[in-house]
């Protein structure tokens, strides 16, 4: 799998989300399986609060790889969302729910932590998301977002997989870090550290930003 392959000769076909991820799912286990995902998890872990005794969302959660973190330390409660039923299907935590991070099915202030990896690149904007994960966590909640950096889609490289015998490209819009500041901000969620990690020392391949809800007062 390329996952940070530049094109110069063929791109190859580039699927909706949702249908890259009906195909995908077969073959997607709930770990961090190619150099993006590792180099993401490892930033996202340095900075991800204690989630002991904690509800957690996994949101966008595919077969359930941050959920399992999740479980592993000791979080009191696990909810995957996500509008994939392939992936839910294949689900490493019990509880899933088929839904859009742009209309979670949860009740106001009823999280402590979401957890949201390589997912609102797949959307044309931000701002729904974040508006919903705002509105479900508590006060000073905290939100974990990644992003797949928009230096490596502006420069050419996508993120892809194969199926069979053909290799396919997952559709993407680039969010600025300026978008997830400003964005944010008028949805009260403050980033309280924001990381772009390299690959081999050369160029940032992800966002890794850390937002907490603002209280209010």
């Amino acid at each position: 799998m390329n996952i940070l392959r530049r094109f110069f000769h063929r791109t190859p076909q580039t699927l909706s989300s949702i249908t890259a991820y009906e195909l995908w799912a077969q073959s997607y286990p709930a770990e961090a399986h190619n150099i993006l995902m590792q180099i993401e998890q490892e930033n996202m872990l340095a900075i991800m609060p204690s989630l002991e005794d904690k509800v957690v969302l996994d949101l966008a959660c595919g077969t359930g790889r941050y959920g399992k973190i999740a479980q592993n330390q000791k979080a009191r409660q696990v909810i995957g969302v996500d509008n994939s039923f392939a992936m839910l299907e294949r689900r490493a935590i019990p509880q899933g729910i088929q839904a859009t991070s742009e209309a979670i099915p949860l009740p106001d202030e009823s999280i402590d932590v979401v957890l949201c990896g390589l997912a609102l690149g797949h959307l044309p904007k931000i701002r729904p998301s974040l508006s919903e994960i705002s509105r479900i966590l508590r006060p000073e909640g905290i939100a974990l977002i990644t992003d797949f950096h928009p230096y490596q889609f502006l420069s050419g490289a996508r993120r892809t997989f194969q199926a069979g015998s053909k290799n396919y490209a997952v559709e993407h819009y680039v969010h600025h870090i300026s978008d997830y500041f400003s964005e944010g901000q008028l949805v009260n969620l403050h980033i309280t550290d924001l990381r772009e990690p390299l690959f081999q020392e050369k160029s940032p391949v992800v966002l890794v930003v850390r937002y907490e809800k603002d209280t209010g007062d």
